[in-house]
């Protein structure tokens, strides 16, 4: 049996790409699973599904190997989960290296090779990460160095803001009359009066 699975991240992405390439590649529309929601978490209910239906020499067909979890560790359990458990084939249309169903005389090259390739693009994903993060360390310490500041830019307060605050304090008036005296918007007001009371 053939299924296809697409995901996108939010239900305001389109799906149409995946959905075409899926549909030129499973002959059954019904097999193939759809998911609109956020990768956060994998409580994926067309995934769930559609690994229950899984079985031996089934075939799974992904646009792209992201679309299996939301980082490398996440999807090198989701692969070994469908090759070694459910013992069923992928193909990675985007990627045609990541190919289980290429097998030769023992049965056994296909998944070797995409398994070889699947630690490969693992290793360099996970190098890249650590690469930018570390791009990100030095870029901030270097603008930190010339000066520049980091984050939202810092708030000046009104020269009334600590008497009226002592006014919100005391019940004397509301928050949303402090912040209009003191010409600032609720939120900010309340963030900055409570900052007051954690430092008292």
């Amino acid at each position: 049996m053939e299924y296809g699975y697409v995901r996108v991240s939010s239900r305001e992405q389109n799906v149409d790409r995946q959905l075409l390439a899926m549909q030129e590649l499973v002959s059954n529309k019904k097999n193939i699973f759809i998911d609109k929601q956020t990768g956060k978490n994998f409580d994926r209910p067309a995934y769930k599904r559609l690994l229950r239906k899984l079985k031996s020499g089934d075939v799974l067909f992904v646009k792209s190997i992201d679309r299996l979890g939301r980082n490398y560790d996440e999807i090198l359990e989701q692969w070994r989960i469908i090759t070694k458990v459910k013992q069923a084939d992928i193909y990675v249309v985007d990627f045609p290296l990541l190919d289980t169903r290429k097998k030769g005389d023992n049965g056994l090259t296909g998944v070797f090779i995409a398994d070889l390739v699947l630690q490969i693009l693992s290793y360099v994903a996970q190098t890249e990460r650590e690469f930018i993060h570390q791009r990100q360390a030095e870029g901030i310490a270097a603008a930190k160095l010339r000066g520049q500041q980091m984050g939202r830019p810092s708030v000046t307060l009104p020269g009334n803001f600590y008497s009226i605050a002592l006014r919100c304090k005391n019940g004397e008036i509301s928050v949303a009359f402090g912040a209009k005296e003191c010409n600032m918007n609720r939120s900010t007001f309340y963030k900055y009066l409570r900052q007051i009371d954690e430092n008292t």
